[in-house]
Parts: structure tokens; sequence; C-alpha cells
């Protein structure tokens, strides 16, 4: 099995949780850095990514 994508992880556990991108703001940044990270058009930096595992629990 191919490692999952950490994006589509993202909006798989946004459906799930009902989170909107507004709500990763305090994860991601700014409003612009959440639509570019979901739209694929920014990298997850280190940092982003261990706000998200600690905030959200994403592995």
């Amino acid at each position: 099995m191919p490692p999952s994508d950490p994006i589509e992880a993202i909006k798989f556990l946004m459906d799930q949780q009902g989170l909107t991108p507004r709500d990763l703001e305090s994860f991601i940044g700014t409003s612009g850095h959440v639509s570019e990270v979901l739209n694929r058009k920014r990298k997850l930096s280190l940092a982003m990514i261990k706000r998200l595992h600690d905030g959200l629990r994403i592995p």
C-alpha cells in the first residue's frame, strides 16, 4: 500500500470532524497559506506538520 497523501489526510479529517479551512489557520498560518496548502500550491513545512500533529492528532 503506498503512503497516504498528507493533503488528502487533512481533507479527510476536515470532512470527518466538520472543520473548515478557517479552523486550520492556527496550525498552518493565514487563510491564504491554508488555501495554498489545500490546493497544493504551497508545501507543508515541518512546523506546520508538527502543529497539525499536536493539535489535530494527525499521524
